[in-house]
């Protein structure tokens, strides 16, 4: 193993322990240290760098992508190796759009949820139905929610515990008592059919549920209920913005402080940062009214 080998092992394994998966990452770091032993460098250059990033065939996105991987770990090894040079910021352009959230009325939710019902075989309604509901109601990733254990949801006291979501963070998510009674009934569908099941939503065939497959139905199910055209896409993380939208539109409308509950619904939602939450503002235009009202409101009263 080379000295550039072993110093990108070393930082792989430094960054896992404090909490980063960099799965895509460590696969990146081995095609620049291949790279780097290709070219008979033995150290990283910000040109070594570059070139690298341009070996792929995406777009200068994917290239400020694959640079912002060869920059972190440079930084790393600069300190190690004083030749090691660090890559400016800036090189590529990686502005993102954020997609515009599709905000769910309580119809769509009930159309949506009343066309799960009436899939074929009764499990696949039923398991459709239950983690539409949950995602629906508590905000969850849909990734959260398909890596539930059975052991997870405690049914007893109406709490769910996530594990191994963003940053290897746990937390925990109480649940409403209907949504409690809901998630029973399914974990007793489910173990009268396959009670040695591993996951706590499971496939028609008892495996555990995979994304591809929630992905097509929800697709079907969009499409046949016609929320879903050429120019509207749906998504399941959508159901996270509702959720957020309608927790931050109800404190407003109540009067709350809203900068003093943001922090909760952060770590609610799981978010690293209060910071990550406060875009919803800025995502909504109802929220936006809310806010600007709220700070009209406040300077009618100023002295």
């Amino acid at each position: 193993m080379s000295a550039l080998a072993r110093h990108a092992s070393d930082y792989l394994r430094l960054r896992r322990a404090l909490g980063f998966k960099l799965t895509r990452q460590g696969d990146e770091l081995a095609q620049l240290v291949s790279f780097c032993e290709a070219a008979g460098a033995a150290t990283l250059t910000t040109d070594l760098a570059i070139a690298w990033a341009r070996q792929s065939q995406g777009a200068p996105i994917e290239w400020a992508h694959r640079l912002s991987t060869a920059r972190a770990f440079a930084r790393y090894l600069a300190a190690i190796d004083p030749a090691t040079e660090v890559p400016p910021a800036g090189i590529f352009p990686r502005a993102v759009r954020r997609p515009a959230p599709y905000l769910y009325s309580d119809s769509d939710v009930q159309r949506l949820l009343d066309a799960a019902a009436r899939l074929a075989p009764p499990l696949r309604a039923a398991t459709s139905v239950t983690v539409l509901g949950l995602l629906i109601a508590t905000g969850m990733r849909v990734g959260e929610a398909l890596g539930l254990a059975p052991g997870d949801v405690d049914l007893a006291a109406g709490v769910v515990t996530i594990t191994g979501a963003k940053l290897d963070r746990s937390r925990l998510v109480p649940l409403h008592a209907a949504l409690t009674a809901a998630l029973a009934d399914y974990a007793a569908l489910r173990d009268s059919l396959f009670p040695e099941a591993a996951a706590f939503f499971v496939s028609s065939a008892g495996t555990p549920l995979a994304y591809s497959t929630l992905k097509g139905t929800f697709k079907q199910l969009t499409t046949a209920t016609g929320l879903r055209t050429p120019a509207r896409r749906p998504r399941m993380h959508d159901f996270r913005h509702r959720f957020a939208v309608r927790a931050l539109a109800d404190a407003y409308r109540s009067g709350a402080d809203v900068a003093a509950r943001m922090p909760v619904l952060s770590a609610y939602l799981g978010h690293s940062e209060p910071k990550n939450t406060y875009w919803y503002l800025s995502a909504v235009p109802e929220l936006m009214e809310l806010a600007a009202a709220r700070l009209d409101g406040q300077n009618r009263t100023r002295p």
